[in-house]
């Protein structure tokens, strides 16, 4: 049970940073409806959730020279796998490049889901053309789960048993 307390306790404390990061852009912005640009830094957030991922694995400075490129390159798959952005699910018609805003690159997947999504819109299909398009995505999808399962092999062999567990519950491990 206390795993799980941990666990939930780091996603609180994900939610809140994240949270009081919000506040305080509506408050440099001026409040609802802004007015000047905000001081929020994405570096600074990113340097606090790394110290929190670094005292939840319980690792020194030197460990964590070793793990963090490792578990980038699989929170980096992860996204690919998806399509980027929130599942892929704004990578289409709405979010443009993977996201909101546009400003992640567009990954094999999310390219796939996009081609398949815009000829599913057009009613006049051949069925041919379509399949071709599904081939695309699943071999797209396929690919990046490979990248994915490796780049997760790769974390755990420089891992402990409880960094491991940890980040299995997480998410971040399989």
């Amino acid at each position: 049970m206390s795993g799980f307390k941990m666990v939930l306790g780091t996603v609180i404390g994900m939610l809140v940073v994240a949270g009081l990061g919000a506040s305080v852009q509506a408050q440099d912005q001026g409040g609802p409806g802004g007015g000047r640009r905000g001081n929020f830094d994405p570096a600074q957030m990113r340097a606090r959730m790394e110290q929190m991922m670094k005292e939840q694995l319980g690792v020194s400075d030197d460990e964590w020279k070793v793990i963090q490129p490792k578990l980038e390159k699989v929170q980096q798959a992860q996204r690919d796998a998806r399509g980027g952005g929130f599942g892929g699910m704004m990578g289409g018609r709405r979010g443009g490049r993977g996201g909101f805003g546009g400003n992640q690159p567009e990954t094999p997947v999310a390219k796939a889901a996009q081609d398949l999504r815009q000829t599913l819109e057009n009613k006049d299909a051949k069925s041919d053309d379509i399949l071709a398009k599904l081939k695309a995505y699943r071999a797209a999808r396929d690919e990046a789960r490979e990248n994915l399962a490796k780049a997760q092999k790769d974390l755990r062999e420089v891992l402990t048993q409880r960094q491991e567990a940890q980040l299995v519950l997480m998410g971040t491990l399989d």
